[in-house]
């Protein structure tokens, strides 16, 4: 049980570092909803949207291409200097371009020049820090990592509430000092920027020794190899950028009301539950897949991840389904933002099955076979693409709710099936498939039937007895675990 504990110890950490600053950023989104109207909170939601995507490519799948090499490789200083030389001169490159053809994005984003200044300076100093931190978590610095991370998620927090609450305060009252000269009106959308840009900044600086430490050494050949296994990573990191963040761009396009993008944008948030413990899974255990792929039991292994995975993510889904009226008013309290409120358990359940997806996709990644998941994810993206197409002219975004859903679903089959013939793991499907089955109808049965989401008591009732469930099927193991540690 030593390596699922250190399974676990490694998730925790990283988890701590991804959950709490998430946890801290989820106190902007009653901020914003607060301090700004819909239709700007749908201008941010929209720009994060293309971050998502130009993340992705400056990225070009050089992280994941690093840990599989690190691992392989004996020389591992080859493997962090040539990936580093590479996303250096390439997100200088991007850098270049991208300034003098600012006003030309502007244009065809319809994003104002300020904004999409900001943008790409944000984007090229989170593109430089891709190595300095991926090389914390391959030699396994999970505290350091953590510490870096919240401490720069927490900086853009106290940063967006000095410009958003303190800032015009201090500019009202002090009308000739120096707050009013930095104070501008209606700006609150630039400050949201500007406070990211700061503490990219700034995380920049506390990893920027690490390039003095590396050799600058460029090895081609090795670059070609892992170009080569990164490149379907890109594509499929632009599939999921499709998945998870093109609906506000889609909606905007399709002619949805700015203010019902941002209301649908705001209610999104609560979902986040679920991909804050994906997040935090998937971050501990990728390295995690790789270290262990040449152990005999690694298949059992992964199987028995797999099931752990499902039940503590069955659980969290069916929580923040069946308590989302309390959630929401803490995270969304503008009650005007809860006409959207329909869209979260299908937020919910899609994360849920694209943190199962994560899972399964464990096969393709340990054979070397990455574009297949480039392949599935571009499934996904069709699903995504022609279901919104289809479906947000009828029902706004709604349709794009159902969208998501739809293509992690199919993800996650098409996943499963073309991986028990290339790489069979003995997943325990009959608890799985129990577990996400009665999770996905109490879910239901909390939030769509009238008397049973009002009742909090028939809601509790649930959880109990899903809770019951699992303690009926684990017993044994559970029971195992409590002995061995009381000797």
């Amino acid at each position: 049980m030593s390596l699922y504990k250190n399974l676990f110890k490694q998730t925790l950490i990283y988890g701590l570092a991804t959950v709490l600053p998430r946890m801290i950023s989820f106190l902007l989104n009653p901020l914003y909803v607060d301090r700004l109207p819909k239709q700007e909170f749908a201008d941010v939601s929209i720009i994060f949207a293309w971050l998502v995507f130009f993340n992705v490519v400056l990225s070009y799948g050089m992280e994941t291409a690093f840990f599989r090499f690190f691992n392989a490789e004996d020389d591992k200083k080859r493997v962090v200097s040539t990936a580093t030389v590479s996303l250096f001169w390439s997100s200088l490159g991007f850098l270049f371009l991208a300034l003098i053809f600012r006003n030309t994005l502007s244009d065809w984003s319809n994003i104002k020049v300020e904004y999409v200044t900001y943008t790409i300076w944000i984007l090229v100093l989170d593109a430089l820090v891709i190595i300095p931190f991926s090389r914390l978590r391959a030699t396994q610095r999970p505290m350091v990592y953590a510490m870096i991370k919240i401490g720069n998620v927490g900086l853009n927090m106290l940063l967006n509430l000095f410009f958003l609450l303190l800032l015009p305060q201090m500019a009202e009252v002090d009308t000739n000092g120096f707050f009013s000269t930095i104070y501008y009106e209606n700006f609150q959308v630039g400050y949201i920027f500007i406070a990211n840009l700061i503490a990219s900044l700034l995380t920049f600086l506390v990893l920027s020794p690490d390039y003095l430490k590396i050799n600058w050494k460029f090895d081609f050949p090795l670059w070609k190899r892992m170009i080569s296994y990164a490149l379907p990573v890109l594509v499929a990191g632009l599939a999921f950028a499709v998945n998870e963040h093109f609906d506000k761009i889609l909606l905007e396009k399709l002619h949805v009301s700015k203010a019902d993008i941002g209301a649908y944008s705001a209610c999104y948030k609560v979902g986040m539950f679920m991909v804050l413990f994906r997040t935090a899974y998937t971050l501990g255990i990728e390295p995690f897949f790789f270290s262990h792929a040449s152990n005999d039991k690694a298949q059992q292994t992964y199987a028995t991840v797999t099931k752990y995975f499902v039940i503590f993510g069955s659980f969290i889904c069916l929580f923040v389904i069946a308590f989302t009226d309390i959630l929401k008013i803490f995270l969304v309290p503008n009650p005007s933002y809860w006409d959207a409120d329909k869209v979260i358990p299908l937020i919910v359940l899609a994360n849920f099955f694209l943190g199962i997806y994560t899972n399964l996709s464990v096969w393709y990644k340990i054979i070397d076979k990455t574009k297949i998941g480039a392949y599935i994810s571009i499934v996904g993206a069709i699903v995504t693409l022609a279901l919104n197409f289809i479906l947000i002219p009828q029902i706004g975004y709604y349709g794009s709710a159902i969208a998501t859903i739809a293509a992690y679903g199919s993800m996650m089959i098409i996943s499963y099936q073309m991986g028990q013939k290339q790489y069979p793991i003995p997943y325990d499907m009959n608890r799985i498939l129990g577990y996400l089955g009665l999770c996905i109808l109490f879910s239901g049965i909390s939030f769509y039937i009238p008397f049973v989401r009002e009742s909090y008591l028939t809601k509790i009732s649930l959880v109990v007895l899903f809770l019951y469930f699992i303690y009926h099927n684990e017993n044994e193991t559970l029971t195992r675990i409590i002995k061995r540690k009381s000797n």
